[in-house]
């Protein structure tokens, strides 16, 4: 199915048994990421009228043809008009995408409605990115992954939340609604930035095109991301944030040794290594052993706490360096130097959508997985940033 939509004829019907729970891996990781992560206006079409009928199996009540129809409208964007007493915006699950995303419609609600009530909806490890913002208010809802009608649990909880008629709901394509086709209140409260299709044709990141879609809905310019993390974790010296996390997409990662020789590299700066152990599990046993391989255990540090508690981490840092994830948003966020290891991508727009901005941002495109190759590129951006002993004789 998927192929078929890239090539132009995406099917008029989804099989039935797709949106049974067996087949909910496939669903979500092949069918539903795979159009999403082309950013292409053609296949967020095929998106919205495969997965509503993916929604009316699992919801007999549910029309498919109404919800697709729907979604054409929410998805256009306008002007907010009058003056809500609340504003929701909607987390869009991924920590990353928070930062990339989410935290500049929060930016711009807070410059456009300085008396509404505004709230982040989403996850507590996602709101913790923000909490120390007093402008922005926690509304708790989890996001269960799993089968298609477990990621619909939510549905009802949304609507109860965000259909008062005082209220408006700004999704960044979020998870929560399933990318914008769930209805949770009335049409003209729901904003959608159909981040997979604005913009296109265009190179630019999506932190940009965020940007512009709020100048276009809220009539605010220059909305930036931006993290507020409360006390900052203070270090008596500079050093470097390092992540070797990759989300549980391994297409990401370079072949052995590049992560052990990355480290050793960095710790021949002299600084100090803080390095993020992940999701713990096997991501933590990885990055453990490069940690010891690299030589630099007596120089590293391991993080095996909370994302946000690495985020002020991050936030302090002198470098960060990493695969492309959530820590190289949080870094260009805070204006820290980063460098940024991008592998994996399945198109050329994808790179460009979700490369960190920011003119401290340095990415290192991988369109192959070569380790020495993208080891001396490291070298190189990393010799701009901070000095490396002996590196001028070599």
């Amino acid at each position: 199915m998927l192929d078929a939509a890239i090539a132009g004829a995406p099917p008029k019907e989804l099989p039935r048994a797709l949106a049974s729970d067996a087949c909910s891996q496939a669903l979500f990781s092949i069918l539903v990421e795979g159009l999403a992560d082309r950013f292409e206006p053609a296949l967020c079409d095929a998106y919205a009228r495969l997965f509503s009928q993916a929604i009316a199996h699992v919801t007999p009540e549910t029309d498919a043809g109404w919800l697709a129809a729907r979604y054409e409208r929410v998805r256009r964007p306008r002007p907010i008009i009058g003056k809500p007493h609340r504003v929701f915006v909607l987390s869009r699950v991924s920590l990353g995408a928070d930062v990339a995303v989410t935290s500049i419609l929060l930016a711009a609600a807070k410059r456009r409605f300085p008396h509404a009530e505004l709230f982040f909806v989403g996850p507590r490890k996602n709101y913790e990115l923000f909490a120390g913002d007093p402008h922005v208010h926690h509304a708790p809802i989890e996001y269960h992954r799993g089968s298609l009608r477990d990621r619909l649990a939510v549905w009802e909880e949304l609507k109860a939340l965000v259909s008062a008629g005082d209220s408006v709901a700004i999704d960044p394509d979020s998870r929560l609604t399933q990318l914008g086709l769930l209805s949770i209140c009335p049409e003209s409260f729901h904003h959608l930035f159909e981040s997979r299709s604005y913009g296109a044709g265009s190179a630019a990141s999506l932190s940009d095109l965020a940007a512009s879609w709020a100048a276009e809905t809220f009539g605010i310019t220059g909305a930036k991301p931006f993290v507020a993390l409360g006390h900052l974790t203070h270090y008596p010296k500079p050093y470097i944030a390092v992540s070797l996390g990759v989300g549980e997409n391994p297409a990401k990662r370079l072949p052995d040794p590049f992560e052990e020789e990355l480290l050793r590299l960095l710790a021949r700066t002299g600084l100090p290594l803080i390095v993020d152990e992940g999701a713990g599990g096997e991501e933590a046993e990885r990055v453990e052993r490069a940690v010891e391989r690299a030589g630099a255990a007596a120089g590293a540090t391991l993080w095996d706490g909370s994302f946000s508690g690495f985020a002020r981490i991050i936030a302090r840092a002198r470098l960060y360096v990493g695969y492309d994830s959530a820590g190289q948003h949080v870094a260009a966020a805070s204006d820290v130097p980063l460098i940024s290891i991008f592998a994996g991508f399945p198109v050329p727009r994808f790179y460009d959508r979700w490369s960190p901005a920011g003119p401290q941002a340095t990415v290192v495109r991988v369109d192959r997985p070569d380790a020495q190759e993208v080891l001396w590129r490291v070298r190189e951006a990393l010799g701009r940033i901070v000095e490396i002993p002996g590196a001028a004789a070599e």
